[in-house]
């Protein structure tokens, strides 16, 4: 979540009218994140996200998230779907903007995951396949393999910006997890992005998955992958935790499976999880406007996951 289109009062007042939703009350931008502009908006009735999404998620893929929202909504996954207006529209515009109001939900998101609240939320994950696995839509992975050596390329030499020799480096391991990938393993509707900061917790329970803006149709033991990465290091990428990492496979193989063939591949899905996340932080390090409300992520913390699991990854997930 972040903050790049601000948003006046008078034409969020004028854009909550729409609403059957009350009067506002204060609107404060969430400045977390980096892909779309996001504000806390309570009104005189509830507590809302809106939502305007950025130049990265394209308004034409609006519809199939607010589909996956409200088909896992329906299943009881604890999802926050997109609000309707008194006409029943979902999607609309505002500051040149495509915009939703989804619903809030409670719950905080853990900084610091135990291994009981990363087994929760690896088994929330494994509800979720399990609620998409009928989903009739299909969007591919806008940030999957086939999108990495062309944001590579984009980064260019630019990339040595950030850390003498990281062009070279980062070519190398692209082409070795790209003749590596698996083509063969069970594919269906993914979160993509299902990091701590996109989970909504009190205590050890799971109150909300969050943030959607990436699901697609795509590997799932990748999602599995994602995660891993996302919950069982610390911020800088230094400090693998074992029993964390442990967790999140045993608790979504409890609760959606995991084949023989998911479990030998992860080593690699885990590599390119990593790839993919330093090139997209690398281009938002390049490329993030100066006067935006945002927060920068290191994309070395990306770089040093990769070298874990490409040194450990075999023995980690045996």
């Amino acid at each position: 979540m972040a903050v790049y289109t601000q948003v006046s009062a008078e034409a969020l007042s004028d854009f909550l009218a729409k609403f059957d939703v009350g009067e506002l009350v204060s609107a404060k931008g969430i400045a977390e994140g980096v892909e779309n502009s996001n504000y806390l908006v309570d009104t005189s009735k509830s507590r809302f996200i809106l939502t305007l999404y950025e130049k990265r998620v394209a308004a034409d893929d609006l519809p199939y998230f607010m589909a996956l929202l409200d088909h896992l909504a329906e299943r009881g996954l604890p999802v926050p779907p997109a609000v309707p207006d008194r006409d029943g529209t979902l999607i609309h515009a505002l500051e040149g903007r495509p915009a939703c109001l989804i619903q809030f939900l409670s719950g905080v998101s853990v900084s610091h995951p135990t291994p009981l609240q990363a087994r929760a939320a690896a088994e929330a994950m494994g509800k979720m396949h399990k609620a998409s696995a009928d989903f009739a839509r299909d969007r591919p992975n806008s940030m999957g393999v086939a999108a990495w050596r062309p944001l590579f390329e984009r980064c260019g030499r630019d990339l040595d910006t950030i850390a003498p020799g990281l062009y070279d480096r980062a070519g190398k391991a692209l082409d070795t997890i790209l003749a590596g990938w698996p083509s063969d393993l069970p594919r269906g509707a993914i979160h993509a992005d299902l990091f701590p900061d996109n989970v909504l917790m009190l205590g050890n329970r799971v109150t909300g998955l969050i943030d959607f803006y990436f699901a697609c149709t795509d590997i799932r033991a990748y999602d599995l992958a994602v995660m891993h990465g996302a919950w069982a290091f610390d911020a800088k990428g230094e400090t693998f935790d074992p029993a964390v990492g442990t967790a999140l496979v045993e608790g979504y193989a409890a609760s959606f499976g995991l084949t023989d063939a998911e479990r030998a591949a992860l080593p690699i899905l885990a590599e390119g999880a990593a790839l993919r996340f330093f090139l997209t932080r690398a281009w938002d390090w390049l490329n993030t406007p100066a006067d935006a409300l945002v927060t920068r992520k290191d994309p070395l913390a990306y770089l040093r996951r990769l070298d874990f699991y490409a040194a450990n990854g075999n023995a980690l997930f045996a």
